[in-house]
């Protein structure tokens, strides 16, 4: 249903920093590099950070947020610590999440940007 997503963020560098090894984790990698944008994906770019430096923190109360599958619980895992340690904040530690309609494991993450990313993965067990 969706081709491709965007998020906004202030400092195109900074940004490379963070998103390079966080989305590695979950095998995507830097496809296209524009002067105020970066696309990163499997075989085409499927997540684009785009420059625009005049704009706000992104507010947590916002509730927006972009979430990415992974195959595995070890990816979510490598997700949330990749984006530690490239400086971005937890927002929901590696874990299941049992629901009523369905069981899932997932991490969540806030960019430098305060942009909410999700990593999630349907294990069986």
């Amino acid at each position: 249903m969706i081709d491709h997503v965007s998020v906004g963020i202030r400092d195109l560098e900074r940004a490379a920093r963070f998103y390079e090894p966080t989305l590695a984790a979950l095998g995507l990698s830097r496809l296209v590099t524009r002067p105020a944008t970066i696309g990163f994906g499997k075989a085409y770019p499927e997540f684009w950070i785009n420059l625009r430096a005049a704009m706000a923190q992104v507010p947590h109360e916002s509730g927006t947020h972009i979430c990415l599958r992974a195959k595995t619980t070890a990816e979510v895992d490598a997700f949330h610590a990749a984006a530690l340690a490239s400086g971005g904040l937890s927002d929901g530690p590696p874990g299941l999440r049992p629901h009523d309609r369905v069981r899932y494991y997932a991490a969540f993450v806030l960019d430098p940007d305060g942009n909410r990313i999700e990593a999630v993965t349907f294990p069986s067990e």
